[in-house]
């Protein structure tokens, strides 16, 4: 894949979500709400200050993230989807 994310952009490929209950009943794809979880593959060179100088991003390739349900536009690269956000519609980073 060929695909650098500018300044404070980052691009995200979605985890599935388990698609059987804890019951055991299996969930349809079309009753699954997206997932909010991802996977950092690609990020930006960081956003520029008022001084105009970088400031660089929080997370890194690798990173397990947790995002708002509507953030950032869905892309497809390669056959594969992935979104593509601002570093601030990322909420937080799994440790």
């Amino acid at each position: 894949m060929k695909f650098k994310p500018l300044y404070d952009r980052v691009l995200v490929e979605r985890i599935e979500s388990e698609s059987k209950t804890s019951g055991g009943i299996i969930i349809p794809d079309t009753a699954k709400e997206k997932p909010m979880e991802g996977i950092v593959v690609a990020v930006g060179n960081g956003a520029r200050s008022e001084k105009g100088d970088f400031v660089q991003l929080q997370v890194k390739a690798g990173d397990k993230v947790l995002f708002g349900k509507w953030s950032g536009n869905e892309i497809k690269i390669d056959g594969k989807d992935y979104i593509v956000m601002k570093e601030s519609d990322i909420m937080g980073i799994f440790e």
